[in-house]
């Protein structure tokens, strides 16, 4: 699911919030060429649990990590289509959705704070000629 749009207009991105659900179809997701989908939408899904390395058996470690490593980037909720399922919020409360808009599914960024929040090994894809990977 669609649940907003990564905006480049300042020093780093930020997510723009849809006030409604779009699922993420092949349609939608194809709008985002010549980009990929994740460069230009924020997506959601279901937790996948013992499936993800963020996953501890208990708790997303991922959630953890925005909660307590990143400074707030909004000072009051925004609005969000998931929050009542969202497994951040109930495992973090406001602290995760303070952070959240600040959160991209690919990233540029490969400081040593946004690899210690990752918590996952850097993946840096080359760039074509024309600069786009």
């Amino acid at each position: 699911m669609v649940i907003g749009v990564v905006q480049h207009d300042g020093p780093s991105p930020v997510v723009a919030y849809l006030n409604a659900r779009l699922p993420a179809t092949p349609e939608v997701l194809a709008t985002a060429a010549p980009l990929k989908p994740t460069e230009i939408f924020r997506l959601a899904a279901t937790c996948a649990e013992h499936k993800c390395p963020h996953f501890d058996g208990a708790d997303c470690r991922l959630a953890t990590r925005v909660a307590s490593l990143l400074a707030p980037v909004v000072d009051r909720l925004p609005p969000c289509v998931i929050r009542r399922e969202c497994r951040w919020y109930s495992q973090e409360g406001s602290a995760a959705c303070m952070r959240c808009p600040q959160v991209t599914t690919v990233t540029y960024d490969v400081s040593p704070q946004t690899r210690e929040v990752s918590g996952l090994p850097v993946i840096e894809e080359p760039l074509q000629a024309d600069g786009l990977a």
